[in-house]
């Protein structure tokens, strides 16, 4: 009994590690071996050769976010709350997608914001830029879908920021939002946001605490991209192997608005990281999706990814999250439009 009772977390344990993205993806390649043998090998070389394809973007990519990180880079965005609010828009907009904020990280950081009265429209922009591009989620994209498709996404992150900002400018001049935050009170795990009055330390390495951060950025930052990536080639080695490419044709190939309409509808619940994301979507257009839609796909999903939508809903009421995920899929689906039309 007393062997019984010494390791109480262990069943706690396993049940984390069987719902973490390795687990999954030597369920799907048992599930292979199992059900398909004969295409075994074309899955784990096709998954395999992909994710090594993309490993010098990796690898530049966690350099990246682990050096803003361990400088303290991440509190410039604080500098895009201050001044006139129309130049609030556009650099909340631009510095949304460079900053290398955690989910965790926005939340006290936007609740500060907010409290200090920076204006909602600002703080909107961030919002709908942030979670579409950032130095890593450019690289893996890049490397999925080639650089043009990558610096349309940038483009249309920046975009569709300036687009929500300035709806919610309009809305709020004619009345709306005069209340819309809730409550919030910071958990002990996110206490820690960027402060407004820190500077970076651009040559980290001369400080030993910052140099651990930066190791431990990298080894956290390597691993979690490691297994999302790992996971999306081998789901993209399934779509290749085993989905029709007529069936994606019909369904969002071809020209027109309603394959993308139709991407942005599928994009919007699939809560689909942004890692994840492109190497799918490099499936998908092989097998015979437009551009225009997987542009839209990737955004609209993007947008209401389960961190994206956990940052916003838990500091502003239900209007204005139902005008964020609106403002998003609105978004996704003019930019699919001007991307197919590029």
């Amino acid at each position: 009994m007393a062997e019984l009772t010494q390791n109480p977390k262990v069943p706690v344990k396993a049940l984390e590690l069987i719902k973490t993205p390795w687990a999954l993806i030597v369920a799907i390649l048992i599930a292979v071996a199992l059900l398909d043998p004969g295409n075994w090998v074309e899955v784990v070389t096709f998954a395999g050769k992909a994710l090594a394809h993309t490993g010098q973007y990796i690898l530049f990519a966690v350099l990246l976010l682990s050096y803003l990180k361990a400088t303290g880079a991440e509190v410039m965005v604080a500098r895009a709350f201050e001044g006139r609010e129309t130049r609030m828009i556009f650099l909340a907009a631009v510095f949304g997608g460079l900053a290398p904020f955690c989910s965790c990280e926005v939340i006290p950081f936007i609740a500060g914001l907010l409290a200090l009265g920076a204006p909602l429209s600002a703080v909107m922009a961030f919002w709908l830029s942030s979670p579409l591009i950032d130095p890593p989620t450019l690289l893996i994209t890049a490397g999925a879908l080639g650089w043009p498709f990558a610096i349309g996404k940038a483009v249309a992150a920046v975009a569709l920021g300036l687009f929500g900002g300035f709806v919610v400018r309009g809305l709020m001049r004619s009345g709306a939002f005069s209340a819309p935050l809730r409550e919030y009170k910071p958990a002990s795990c996110c206490g820690c946001g960027p402060k407004q009055d820190d500077k970076p330390v651009w040559g980290f390495w001369q400080e030993p605490d910052r140099r651990q951060r930066f190791r431990a950025e990298f080894v956290h930052n390597g691993l979690f991209l490691l297994k999302w990536l790992a996971l999306a080639y081998v789901l993209e080695a399934l779509l290749v192997n085993y989905v029709p490419a007529d069936m994606i044709a019909n369904v969002v190939g071809g020209e027109g608005v309603m394959p993308i309409v139709i991407a942005a509808l599928v994009g919007m619940p699939a809560y689909l990281n942004s890692y994840v994301a492109p190497p799918l979507l490099a499936g998908l257009t092989e097998q015979g999706m437009s551009a225009g839609a997987a542009m839209s796909f990737m955004i609209a999903g993007a947008v209401s990814s389960i961190p994206a939508m956990a940052a916003v809903w838990s500091l502003v009421k239900p209007r204005v999250f139902a005008t964020y995920l609106g403002l998003g899929v609105t978004g996704a689906i003019i930019a699919g439009i001007l991307f197919q039309m590029t």
